[in-house]
């Protein structure tokens, strides 16, 4: 077997943990726009998160840890039952929520930019709240590649999803900026799904077909630590204008309509976490080992936490530019005109970007 071989079987294994086992995968459906979702009725009081892996998701652990969620349905006369999901890559992320496997689903903003194309007229995916403003680094451990111009037929970037993680969809749009519109997926045939864990092992370790891992925190960081040969190529920020909400929250239509309190108390819960985080990086730090049970250096997650680059807010920002051109190129029919087309309207989220 090798090496990428074994990473990806490595990345299979580590794709549906818990509850998520049980989920039924529709990649092939959805990419041809053929998936039929199941008939599922949105029920108040009850509430399934979908999330991956990397401290992007550190608003939701310090919501589960605190119970925020459950406190928000209190004081609005409901008793809410959370349940968390541990999933891999933006496809799997996405195939839950049409087959109503989930409520929320947590992953980048190109898959809801892919879902928010595909369901327009009908189960109406729309953006609930950032999880935040973080960058995210396409880092290699190959000397020869220092831009994403060095990159060769003999390497392999890893990242959650093919064609649809927002990492792909980022590295899509510098190659554009690069080579032209015309040569926007130039790199997807170099492209490899493996979940972030797997991937920065096979970056830190060396020796392997993948030598490029486009990731986010704290993976990136662990890798630039632990591998004196690694090197940031690209950084998000750059191809996107700045600071942007590269992890999003996103749901149904239906399930918005149907449990408007459940959904409320998810997102004032969200919001508290985002001013807990900010004002508590030590218990926030402190809250993610324990959720996760990640083995991740203490003061390298502080260190994150309090990055002057990294902001925790539920409002999107920056958003609109890789929508537009993922519409340009093809990668989705529809234009988003602004913030509404994509996003739920609510006051907590109505003047981002």
């Amino acid at each position: 077997m090798s090496p990428t071989t074994a990473a990806t079987a490595s990345a299979l294994r580590r794709i549906f943990l818990g509850k998520a086992a049980a989920i039924a995968t529709m990649a092939g459906l959805l990419a041809t726009g053929l998936a039929t979702p199941l008939a599922a009725h949105a029920e108040e009081g009850k509430l399934r998160i979908a999330q991956q892996f990397g401290i992007v998701y550190l608003l939701l652990n310090v919501a589960q840890d605190q119970k925020l969620i459950e406190k928000h349905g209190k004081a609005a006369g409901l008793d809410i039952q959370v349940d968390f999901l541990q999933l891999s890559g933006g496809s799997a992320v996405n195939d839950a929520l049409l087959s109503g496997n989930i409520d929320i689903a947590g992953a980048g903003v190109g898959p809801l930019f892919t879902l928010w194309d595909r369901t327009r007229g009908r189960q109406n995916v729309k953006g609930v709240a950032s999880l935040g403003n973080f960058p995210y680094y396409l880092v290699s451990n190959n000397p020869a590649v220092k831009t994403i111009a060095d990159f060769t037929e003999k390497d392999r970037i890893a990242l959650p999803a093919v064609g649809v993680s927002v990492q792909s969809r980022v590295l899509q749009f510098a190659s554009a900026k690069l080579w032209g519109d015309k040569e926007f997926n130039r790199l997807d045939r170099l492209q490899v799904a493996v979940p972030h864990p797997d991937a920065a092992a096979a970056i830190i370790k060396g020796g392997t077909e993948i030598t490029g891992h486009f990731g986010n925190p704290p993976f990136q960081e662990q890798e630039l630590a632990g591998n004196p040969k690694a090197r940031i190529v690209l950084n998000s920020y750059d191809v996107l204008g700045g600071p942007a909400s590269a992890t999003v929250l996103y749901a149904t239509e239906k399930f918005r309509k149907e449990s408007p309190r459940t959904y409320q108390a998810f997102l004032a819960g969200l919001n508290e976490a985002a001013q807990f985080v900010s004002a508590n990086p030590e218990k926030a730090a402190d809250i993610y080992l324990k959720v996760t049970g990640a083995k991740t250096d203490r003061a390298l997650l502080l260190k994150i936490i309090q990055n002057p680059e990294v902001q925790f807010k539920v409002e999107p920002q920056n958003t609109l530019g890789l929508g537009q051109f993922l519409q340009r190129v093809g990668a989705i029919k529809h234009k988003p005109e602004s913030l509404k087309d994509y996003f739920f309207d609510d006051p907590l989220t109505a003047r981002g970007s």
